[in-house]
């Protein structure tokens, strides 16, 4: 594969948020699509079922704003990093883990959507009852579809990052980066599904680590750390952007929560009452069981067959009940935080300048 020609000029913001080098984002998207070519091909057989699921995973994998990888390539260059190859690989990698881990959260949420389109799980859910499947084997498809579908995309993200051409040591390195962060998204999956049973667990500090486990672990931890790694850092700096990578983290999925609930379906392309009928246990709504008028909405909240006026009403309560405002003043206070921290940090200016940029456009996002 070919490396990418750097610009001559500052590189401009993506839609994710990071500013991103010419060539960088068709490189990932030429990369991801050769990828799940190359892994359908090794099958033996390709059914038409196979053939509509690859499809599946192809439009997932060029869709979305690549945070992930853009925010890999973002600090590889910045740190110097030389060969871009090697980068593009682990950046596929990683948008390759993350499409895995929503393939498999849709089907723990009950999501039969995502980004305003059905997802894996909604596909063939629906491919089911076209073909006069009942409600319940259409559950059966579209869950096992989609959890192979996550299995597929583990496998050919390791596979990427077990053939990077580099030092023995930063592949390794790579690789272990790669398994923490399975471990620990696992984990904080488990933790949030448990807590959605015991509400009385959800202490402030339980959520708050759920969430670096859940997101922060392999959404900002492991492409900045992966980053650094291949562009030859030392272990002391990519030390330093982990614990950075993990406040970014919560910063990001902080704001994701408040969208979950108040945002604009039109641009998330998110339910604004998925998390409200799942009874998903985020900070906003620790927040609100501190107050009076949660006992008014709580038979409510987690009703899988929870009315669109029964969520206005939940909502109204963590408007009055000042969650909302709660949430936003501690996405206020902790990135005005990690700024203060980077600017003390001795990494280098443009990556100093990019992760600013990424805290503020987590922060304030709209989708």
């Amino acid at each position: 594969m070919s490396a990418v020609s750097p610009t001559t000029g500052p590189p401009e913001a993506h839609r994710s948020g990071i500013p991103v080098t010419d060539g960088d984002v068709e490189a990932i998207d030429q990369r991801l699509k050769e990828v799940l070519a190359a892994t359908a091909h090794r099958l033996p057989t390709m059914t038409r079922p196979l053939v509509d699921l690859f499809d599946g995973l192809e439009a997932m994998a060029l869709d979305g704003k690549k945070v992930r990888p853009l925010l890999l390539m973002r600090t590889f260059r910045d740190l110097g990093g030389v060969d871009v190859a090697s980068a593009v690989e682990a950046a596929c990698a990683s948008e390759l883990l993350h499409l895995a881990l929503l393939a498999h959260d849709d089907v723990i949420d009950g999501d039969l959507y995502r980004r305003g389109a059905p997802n894996i799980y909604g596909r063939f859910h629906t491919d089911a009852l076209d073909r006069g499947g009942t409600p319940q084997q259409a559950e059966t498809w579209g869950k096992a579809s989609a959890i192979l579908a996550g299995d597929i995309l583990l496998s050919a993200a390791q596979g990427l990052l077990a053939r990077l051409d580099v030092p023995e040591d930063r592949r390794r390195a790579v690789l272990d980066i790669y398994d923490e962060a399975i471990l620990r998204s696992a984990s904080g999956e488990h933790t949030d599904v448990w807590l959605t049973l015991d509400a009385k667990e959800n202490t402030t500090s339980t959520i708050l680590e759920m969430m670096k486990d859940k997101t922060a672990a392999y959404s900002f931890e492991l492409p900045v750390r992966i980053g650094a790694v291949l562009a030859g850092a030392e272990s002391e700096l990519a030390a330093s952007l982990a614990h950075i990578g993990g406040d970014l983290g919560a910063i990001y999925q902080l704001r994701d929560d408040l969208l979950g609930v108040f945002g604009d379906e039109s641009r998330t392309g998110k339910s604004v009452v998925s998390d409200l009928r799942e009874g998903k246990q985020t900070l906003l709504v620790a927040y609100a069981r501190s107050h009076a008028g949660w006992s008014d909405v709580e038979e409510y909240f987690g009703d899988p067959g929870l009315r669109p006026e029964d969520a206005e009403r939940i909502r109204a309560v963590l408007n009055s009940s000042g969650a909302r405002d709660r949430v936003e003043k501690l996405i206020e206070d902790s990135g005005r935080s990690l700024e203060v921290r980077l600017a003390d940090s001795g990494l280098p200016g443009c990556l100093r300048e990019t992760l600013t940029g990424m805290i503020r456009y987590s922060a304030s996002r709209i989708s």
